[in-house]
């Protein structure tokens, strides 16, 4: 284990600026989520008197409130006699309207939260938790949110998997992927065409069909990363495509077959003065520098951008050009944020897998065996930099140990493979597509 100081100091030795490690228990003690397992009105009074489950900090612990949106068996935050909230307020048992109440039950606003924290936590009255098996303190010393600035030459880090790559090469730990297996269960009902027509401004396009979408909410700890995020739930499917984007580091958009005009979708310029309505219901008027995705008669999104609001999935359901076509049309999304710093051509493959590993995890409908994996016919193979030890540490100015050197570049997932004349062969991760020769192994 590390504290999370550790990891930002380290980051930043390796060019990562850490711009702001925001704790998430904003100054919280002794405050546990509780079980309500009785409750009756406080005669005379608006108060409820409640009876608190919380654990190995006791099953029975009485506490009055104000507040009327719980109901019989919601878990909620107890802050308890001697706990501490945000400000340095102190919770002490005392009588509320002549009625002993040994702590406080607590809203979001009471805790310092807000919905990018805990979603729900703007809202009025107590803030509902989820049902624990163990009751388990709010938020959490070691909760943090680290906001990092990442330099132009590492678009591979902008995700959640890109920097838990660096913290664990930093701290020579083993890097967990998340889970990214899944089964198909189900053949197609029928066609469907997928094809690209533009590759020189899109080296591969990946797509799955899915049948029998069940939309609905996310479970809350997918809504609470979307928040912590600065994202705003929507809907189970949609939720799913935006946290691959900040886990994988992969723009996706997920289209409503039924809305796809002719079963088609085809990746191409734009016509000069085509048109789209984007999903922020803004009509921009395009070009054949603009590079879009479309069904058989129409665009149906802005490529690497946004989707438009013709195709996306509602309650009924069942590079260099995007950088350009962002500027243009001043349309900036997080999605063109990370294709115009790069985005390698791995990871549309990672990015589908886990994405459509979720679909299965939360039962949003079935995966079809009908996959499309389309490439400009360029071989997905790593880089490889023939140079010598001494060469990188001229670019350092220093001596490092040649061990020491194999071993960082082992735990970044390049291989070395030292030649009988003393030079090395090393390899590259698909993912840095940035590395070119041995300065870049230097830094």
């Amino acid at each position: 284990d590390a504290t999370a100081q550790e990891p930002e100091e380290k980051l930043f030795s390796c060019g990562f600026e850490v711009e702001e490690l925001i704790p998430l228990d904003a100054g919280i003690s002794k405050v546990v989520v509780g079980k309500i397992v009785e409750m009756e009105p406080q005669e005379g009074t608006h108060l409820t008197k409640c009876v608190v489950d919380c654990g190995e900090y006791g099953h029975d612990i009485r506490i009055s409130t104000g507040a009327a949106n719980m109901k019989l068996g919601d878990c909620v935050p107890a802050a308890l006699d001697g706990s501490t909230l945000p400000g340095g307020i102190k919770i002490k048992a005392r009588k509320m309207q002549g009625v002993e109440s040994n702590g406080m039950l607590c809203s979001g606003e009471e805790l310092g939260l807000n919905a990018a924290q805990i979603p729900g936590s703007e809202d009025n009255g107590q803030l509902i938790q989820p049902q624990h098996s163990d009751i388990a303190p709010v938020g959490g010393p070691d909760d943090y949110i680290f906001d990092i600035s990442i330099t132009a030459n590492r678009p591979d880090c902008q995700s959640v998997l890109g920097i838990a790559r660096e913290v664990a090469a930093i701290l020579g730990k083993p890097l967990h992927m998340p889970a990214m297996d899944y089964k198909a269960v189900c053949e197609p009902d029928a066609p469907i065409t997928v094809q690209v027509e533009a590759p020189d401004l899109c080296p591969r396009y990946m797509a799955h069909y899915v049948r029998n979408i069940r939309m609905g909410e996310s479970p809350r700890w997918m809504k609470r990363h979307l928040a912590l995020c600065g994202l705003r739930s929507i809907s189970n499917v949609v939720d799913i495509t935006n946290h691959t984007l900040l886990e994988m580091g992969q723009p996706m958009h997920a289209f409503d077959l039924n809305k796809v005009a002719g079963r088609t979708i085809d990746v191409r310029r734009a016509h000069e003065g085509e048109k789209i309505v984007t999903l922020d219901e803004k009509e921009f008027t395009l070009n054949p520098n603009n590079l879009v995705i479309c069904d058989a008669e129409k665009p149906v999104a802005l490529a690497g951008i946004m989707g438009g609001a013709n195709s996306g999935m509602d309650e009924s359901t069942t590079c260099d050009c995007v950088r350009k076509t962002s500027r243009s049309l001043g349309q900036n999304s997080d999605s063109s944020a990370r294709y115009e710093q790069g985005v390698d051509r791995n990871s549309p493959e990672l990015g589908l897998a886990r994405a459509l590993h979720l679909i299965q995890e939360l039962d949003c409908g079935d995966i079809t065996t009908l996959e499309y994996d389309l490439t400009d016919g360029r071989p997905l193979e790593r880089k490889h930099i023939v140079t010598t030890p001494a060469k990188i540490c001229g670019v350092l100015g220093i001596t490092v140990p040649e061990q020491t050197m194999i071993d960082i570049l082992q735990r970044l997932e390049f291989t070395v493979d030292v030649q009988a004349d003393g030079s090395w062969d090393v390899s590259a991760p698909l993912y840095r597509e940035d590395v070119e020769s041995f300065p870049d192994l230097a830094e």
